[in-house]
Parts: structure tokens; C-alpha cells; sequence
């Protein structure tokens, strides 16, 4: 594949030389931050379909005389000697992954196997035209390479550790080759508030449940329609899960029991999610229906989104749930299409635990996160966070055990370890320190219910001293996705002297 396509023929480090028609963030500081987050939003890079970031940063590496590789796992590895003077300074890896969760509104023309994302600045946020920004965690690669090109700053040997593939099982992280990295501190950029120091996080694991069907025809006379549950907020599977947001999936699920308690009705398939670790905004069922039961159907309707939008006031103000005209030429077998409705209806979802040691933190969680059943086949996808490794490994194993009583196979995939924090951690004092001289306040720390590829890094190198740190970004996951223009600058001034606090 030619990945020259994807190069922006404009991408500069000099703001004054960035045409504004094809740089959104011309004029903000810090330039060069701005500069390669503009670069990368040129450059799809949907998980699993890194190759074209990968090329395109490992030939500016090149062009910076920077030594860089690609690991077996199919991470790029870019690194800095030491500012002279200071070889002898610890080891520093600047850390984050240049994949993105891709999500768009429904009815927003973008392929994200092709086309840039239609950045925009509103005031203090930017923001992308009805799809996800890709500020997780592209501003995080965006200070690291700010930081590889700096001939300023102060330093030693320096590290960037750019991973693929983070959002869809941290497999490029779980896949690093072993002994690679040289670093003794891990600077991980994916962190989401700004003011806040992560420590820890949560682990995480899938479990992926899976039925093939027994197809039935459509009854004689029957109506074939679409159920659409739109109009929630979504967003982020471990940063938003304790708000107690709406899953479409799963109010979906309630609502056709609900239907299936007042009138004969069939389904043809189900779909909503697009990503496991994201919070479902939507989700569609093709049903049929005899005739004179529309009205009841229409009723259902009706009743549910009122009830619905009580439940959620305040939430999820927007739950929208339409019929229209669909299209089907088989359904389910009884059978099959209540193992699926109970299974889901039943399955837990959102906060399971929240932690008894450390006040508002959840412990415990999962997301209903993607179904795709057809009337052959199905697939229903579930992501369990745990900060107690055990306590993950447990709920998952509850989820297959929901599924095996209607006979549904599941499997589990993507495991990895949580993080565990140190509180006594050394670069914790300098970060912190750091932060209390630059801004005049004192930072506070947390554990992230998320999952940050620490975990999975301090596994494979118990000698490295971690934390996560970075910009504000609102509602990752999602279309809503707003990352806060102030907090970019000022997460560039600290990392400049973190630094060079470290030599």
C-alpha cells in the first residue's frame, strides 16, 4: 500500500507557514503540539489498521535523524540521546497509542478506513464533525513527538513507545517484544483530566458470546419494520460507567420484552455498539408484526420512550425510540430469539462494585458493548473493568455462566492485568512537585477505572516507575468527543519540566 497518500503536503512545525483552510488549530499554542495533532488527524487509524501512522511517523523520525523501529508486536519505538551532560540521567518513555475508537452520528457520511477527521475549534474545545476526535490519544503522541523534535529542552535519554492496537484488546502493548525498551520511568500520555496524576487502573477482560440460529419464515401478511433506539449520550466504558448512562443495547432488549408481553411479534436481527469500550448510543432491531397489531407496537413505543426519558432525566434527556418501514425476508426460531432477548435483558451492565477503600471509585464494571445478530448467526460483546484482578476474572466468568443456561457458547479474549498504584512512587513526587511549582496548587491523584497500558508495561518490566498524566478530554468514545484547548498548553509546559526534572 502507498502510504504517501496519507502524508498532509502542508504538515510544518512553523504555525505562520500552515494555510488556515488546511489547519484548523493555526494560531494555537503550543505550535508544534497543535502541528502534529493536525498531522495526525490527516491519517486514518482505526484500530488494527495502524500501517499508514506507523509509515508515516517512523519516515519523520527518519527525517529528524532520530534513531526509530517497529517491534515484533508492531509498535513503533522512536528514540532521543541524552541533552550532553546528562547521559547518565534516567531513562524516560514517553508512552501512548495511536489508534482511535471510531464512532459517528448516525447519518454522518465519514469512512474511517479513508477519510481525515473534520476537526473544528469551538472556543475553548475541539471537536469533530459528528465522529469521534481521536484526542485518545492522538494530543498524547502529539507532545511526544513535540518533545522528540524540541532542541531546547533538557533531558536524558528519551523514549517514545507508540502502541497499535490499544483500544480493541491493548494488544500492541500485550504483544511488545520483551527487552526492547532501555527506560526506567514510563511518562504514559492516555490520561483524560487534566490536574490529575494516575496510579493505577483497572484490568479488563471480553467475554464474546456467540449462537447460530434456526431460521424461520416471516408469517403470511405479517409487516417487517425497524426499531431504532437513538439520541443518547455514549461515551467511555471505564471513564463515564459510574454516571449511569443509557445502553442502548440494552434498553433496546427491555423494550421488545416489553413489546413481546402485549402482542405476537418476531425478530430478524439486532444490532447497536460499535466498539466494546464504548457506551452503546444506538441500537436497531428489524421485528415483524402482524397488522392489526401495530397499534399496539406504536403504543409500546410511545409509553416506553416516556418512561424512559423519566429514568433518565438529567442523563439522558434525548431517548428517542421510532418505528419505520425494515426490511426482511426471514426471522429467528422462538427459541433463538429468546435466548438472545433474555440473555441480554438479564446480562449485567454498568457498575457492579463500586471500591471499599478507595471513597467514589468503581471497583467493578461492565459494558454491554456490541450485538450483532442476524437470522443465521449472532454475536454479543461484553467488557468487564475490574481494579481486583480476581473480581474481574469472576464477573466474567458470572457473564458465561448467564449465557451457558440457554445454551449460548461464549469464549473470553483480550485479558490484561490492572495496575496497581504506589503511592511512595518517585516520579509521583516529581510530578507532582513539578506541577505545585509551575501552576501554584497541588495536583491530585487517582485511579483510572479505564484501562491504561501501565498495567500491561510494569508487568513485562517490573523496574519501571509509571504514571499517566495529559490533557482534559471530555466525553472520549463518543461523537461528543471535545478535547480542551487550555489544558493542552499547560500539559505541555509540565512535561517539558518533568523533563527536565529527571536529569
Amino acid at each position: 500500500m502507498d502510504y504517501t497518500q496519507f502524508v498532509p503536503m502542508w504538515f510544518t512545525h512553523k504555525k505562520e507557514e500552515v494555510p488556515m483552510s488546511n489547519n484548523p488549530f493555526a494560531g494555537l499554542e503550543p505550535a508544534s503540539v497543535w502541528a502534529h495533532f493536525a498531522a495526525l488527524c490527516q491519517i486514518p487509524r482505526q484500530s488494527k489498521h495502524e500501517e499508514a501512522i506507523v509509515a508515516f511517523l517512523k519516515n519523520w523520525a527518519d527525517s529528524q535523524g532520530l534513531e526509530n523501529l517497529i517491534d515484533k508486536g508492531g509498535n513503533l519505538i522512536i528514540r532521543k540521546g541524552a541533552t550532553p551532560g546528562y547521559e547518565k540521567a534516567p531513562g524516560i518513555i514517553m508512552q501512548g497509542h495511536l489508534d482511535m475508537v471510531c464512532q459517528k452520528n448516525e447519518g454522518t457520511t465519514h469512512d474511517f478506513a479513508k477519510d481525515p477527521i473534520q476537526a473544528q475549534v469551538n472556543g475553548n474545545l475541539v471537536t469533530a464533525k459528528g465522529t469521534t476526535l481521536g484526542a485518545d490519544d492522538g494530543i498524547g503522541i502529539a507532545l511526544a513527538l513535540a518533545a522528540l523534535e524540541d532542541k531546547t529542552l533538557s533531558h536524558g535519554p528519551l523514549e517514545a513507545l507508540f502502541t497499535i492496537d490499544e483500544e480493541e484488546g491493548m494488544n500492541g502493548a500485550n504483544n511488545l517484544e520483551a527487552g526492547i525498551l532501555k527506560g526506567s520511568i514510563l511518562l504514559n500520555l492516555d490520561s483524560e483530566t487534566w490536574g490529575e496524576f494516575c496510579i493505577g487502573c483497572a484490568g479488563g477482560q471480553d467475554v464474546i458470546a456467540t449462537r447460530s440460529h434456526t431460521t424461520e419464515k416471516i408469517p403470511d401478511g405479517w409487516t417487517t419494520l425497524k426499531v431504532a433506539i437513538t439520541g443518547l449520550r455514549g461515551g467511555h466504558s471505564g471513564v463515564n460507567i459510574h454516571e449511569g448512562r443509557g445502553n442502548a443495547i440494552k434498553l433496546l432488549a427491555r423494550f421488545l420484552n416489553t413489546l413481546l408481553q402485549k402482542t405476537p411479534s418476531r425478530i430478524s436481527a439486532i444490532s447497536g455498539g460499535t466498539a466494546r469500550n464504548a457506551i452503546p448510543r444506538e441500537a436497531f432491531a428489524i421485528i415483524a408484526i402482524a397488522p392489526e397489531n401495530m397499534a399496539a407496537l406504536n403504543a409500546t413505543a410511545k409509553e416506553s420512550q416516556a418512561t424512559l426519558r423519566i429514568e433518565f432525566a438529567g442523563v439522558d434527556d434525548g431517548i428517542t425510540i421510532e418505528i419505520s418501514e425494515g426490511k426482511a425476508s426471514s426471522v429467528l426460531s422462538i427459541k433463538d430469539q429468546n435466548a438472545w432477548l433474555y440473555s441480554i435483558n438479564a446480562a449485567p451492565d454498568g457498575i457492579y462494585r463500586m471500591s471499599p477503600t478507595i471513597p467514589g471509585a468503581p471497583e467493578t464494571s461492565d459494558n454491554v458493548g456490541v450485538v450483532d445478530i442476524m437470522p443465521e448467526k449472532g454475536t454479543c460483546t461484553i467488557m468487564v473493568r475490574s481494579a481486583v484482578d480476581t473480581a474481574c476474572k469472576a464477573l466474567s466468568e458470572e457473564v458465561v455462566s448467564l449465557f451457558a443456561l440457554s445454551g449460548t457458547a461464549t469464549h473470553k479474549e483480550n485479558y490484561y492485568p490492572g495496575w496497581q498504584p504506589n503511592i511512595n512512587s518517585p516520579i509521583l513526587a516529581t510530578c507532582k512537585a513539578t506541577y505545585k511549582r509551575i501552576f501554584g496548587e497541588e495536583p491530585t491523584t487517582h485511579i483510572f477505572h479505564a484501562g491504561v497500558e501501565c498495567g500491561i508495561l510494569k508487568a513485562k518490566y517490573p523496574v519501571l516507575d509509571a504514571i499517566s498524566m495529559g490533557p482534559t478530554i471530555n466525553n472520549p468514545h463518543s461523537p461528543r468527543e471535545s478535547l480542551e484547548i487550555d489544558t493542552v498548553e499547560k500539559s505541555w509546559l509540565l512535561l517539558k519540566d518533568i523533563l527536565k526534572a529527571t536529569v
